[in-house]
């Protein structure tokens, strides 16, 4: 009878862990998945703005068509950023540093122009790109947080014997550098 009652005990131990060990597993899992979907908020974004800067550009083009390199940097900062997008949050962060000083470039050169400035094509499309560096913003930050809260349960005990076990690795965050294009401001010599 004693025998059984050890057996038993070691049983109900034995299924306790078990349970407790696909819990955490699950919640890594879950939270991997998290990650994932906030990157693809990202990736859509990111897509959206790349959409916008063709038109954003011909129609500074039609006033600006002087300024060139203005265009050719932001196009260039374009295709980059559509390359980076499958390579993580390392390669994309660049990338993004890049286009955001290639925009304020671009923003520099619209103002130069004030009948630009009052089209309502330019205007309409400035507001879809500010609407759409909200929604990149928003979607970093979810992002972050999603990683923030996964690298923890990758490393706090005792999830991460769960994670060691079943071969979790941390997730990058997103963070643009500070790159010289976004400390300093554009210049625009006529």
């Amino acid at each position: 009878m004693e025998l059984l009652v050890i057996f038993g005990v070691i049983v109900f131990v034995v299924l306790i862990l078990a349970f407790v060990v696909i819990g955490l597993y699950n919640g890594l899992v879950k939270s991997r998945v998290q990650v994932a979907e906030a990157w693809s908020g990202i990736t859509v974004q990111l897509k959206r703005r790349a959409d916008l800067l063709p038109n954003l550009i011909e129609t500074v083009k039609g006033y600006a068509a002087h300024e060139s390199s203005v265009f050719e940097r932001v196009t260039k900062a374009r295709a980059n950023t559509i390359a980076q997008q499958n390579s993580g949050p390392a390669a994309v962060a660049a990338a993004e540093g890049e286009m955001q000083g290639a925009l304020k470039s671009l923003f520099a050169v619209a103002e130069a122009y004030p009948v630009l400035q009052a089209s309502q094509n330019f205007l309409q499309l400035q507001n879809d790109l500010t609407d759409t560096e909200d929604k990149i913003m928003a979607s970093r930050r979810f992002y972050n947080g999603s990683v923030r809260d996964y690298n923890m349960k990758v490393e706090q005990f005792p999830s991460n014997i769960v994670a060691n076990t079943f071969a979790f690795k941390k997730s990058e965050f997103f963070e643009v550098e500070d790159l010289p294009a976004l400390q300093t401001p554009p210049s625009v010599a006529f």
